[in-house]
């Protein structure tokens, strides 16, 4: 009886430390579960921080310039008894750039904004003929803010229809004709490839291999595509700019030109540039400046086929830097009021008229006008 009783109690104290042992494990088993859990929260914690990091980083690695913009024009060498007009471009803000606190001071003269047919914006001025010499003095102050563009994705969708606004840079001219000259060359150009896109970069990359950057040029080109096909094949931003976008739109791409002015120095004055964009249908407008690389060829003595220049050919085929300022769009210009000249090729400089005749405004130092920029620190 007593080993029964004995055998007894020994079995319920096991139970009992089993019971214990078991709890324990049990225990053991949810915090293990528990730290796991934890573990997995902090782990997809971390992977969400470092995606906002990489994010802010993305951002922040974008460029951007800002700063003060002043456009000076001096008309006073011409004597008394003529009429003067003069025509000053006046950026606007747009995608990549915000322009505030336009300001101009043309003392007692005539002055205006106005607006062309395309959206370009100006300063109009215009003194008469009893005006003072010493008066014909103006300036024109703005802030500027630009941001680098990032190439995006390159999607193309070739069912998509374009917009309206964007059909009429399929259209020619003067300098950009859509002649059989012009589309034999794109045809060429372009033989075997069938999507925009392929086109597009096509062109930009036989562009780049085909034409040289001539420093003797004055200003920065006229942009007439024949002469260039007949001739040297060289020139300066805008001849090799307007060669991608005449081949473009000869291929049935709309591409477009920027007159502007880079803001990369204190004195710009002589610093106009002009660049170019084609529209992908799936993506929209896209960056392309043949006219930066070929430029970087000459001012580094690089060839075309070295790193140096590959590396440019491929940052300006969807990128563009931040230090530079949109003046205007379009070609075969009537400003308003419109001029007693003919038509403007590009409106990237200022343009004046004496009596109805034209000023050289290629030759700031004899026009005569200034512009400078003062980088926000």
């Amino acid at each position: 009886m007593r080993k029964s009783l004995k055998f007894v109690l020994l079995l319920g104290t096991v139970g009992v430390l089993m019971a214990a042992c078991g709890n324990k494990a049990s225990s053991n088993v949810e915090s293990t579960a528990k730290g796991t859990e934890q573990s997995t929260e902090s782990v997809a914690a971390t992977e969400k921080s470092t995606e906002k990091a990489t994010e802010k980083a993305e951002v922040s690695e974008k460029k951007m310039v800002e700063g003060t913009v002043n456009n000076t024009v001096d008309l006073s060498k011409y004597e008394k008894g003529k009429k003067v007009r003069l025509w000053i471009p006046v950026p606007q803000s747009s995608e990549y750039q915000t322009v505030e606190d336009v300001k101009y001071d043309a003392g007692n003269a005539k002055a205006e904004m106005n607006t062309d047919d395309w959206g370009n914006q100006m300063l109009y001025v215009e003194w008469d003929e009893n005006a003072e010499p010493t008066d014909r003095v103006v300036k024109l102050d703005l802030q500027v803010k630009r941001e680098e563009i990032v190439s995006p994705e390159l999607k193309e969708d070739e069912k998509a229809e374009l917009p309206e606004d964007v059909k009429k840079y399929l259209e020619p001219s003067k300098n950009l004709p859509l002649n059989d000259q012009v589309k034999n060359k794109a045809a060429e150009v372009t033989e075997g490839k069938t999507t925009d896109l392929e086109k597009a970069r096509t062109i930009y990359d036989w562009v780049i291999a085909n034409m040289n950057r001539d420093e003797s040029v004055k200003g920065c080109g006229e942009g007439d595509v024949c002469a260039l096909l007949d001739t040297t094949m060289t020139g300066k931003c805008t001849d090799i700019n307007s060669m991608f976008v005449a081949l473009c739109r000869a291929s049935g791409i709309p591409a477009r030109e920027h007159f502007g002015i880079r803001i990369n120095a204190e004195d710009i004055t002589k610093n106009q540039h002009c660049w170019a964009e084609f529209y992908l249908k799936g993506t929209g407008w896209v960056s392309a400046d043949p006219a930066d690389v070929l430029k970087a060829v000459l001012k580094n003595n690089w060839t075309k086929d070295q790193a140096e220049t590959k590396e440019k050919q491929e940052y300006y085929f969807g990128n563009c830097d931040a230090e530079r300022m949109i003046l205007s769009d379009g070609r075969d210009l009537t400003l308003n009021p419109a001029q007693d000249g003919e038509a403007l090729n590009d409106f990237g400089y200022p343009y004046a008229e004496v009596d109805g005749v034209k000023l050289d405004n290629y030759t700031p130092d004899q026009f005569v006008y200034t512009y400078s920029f003062a980088k926000k620190a």
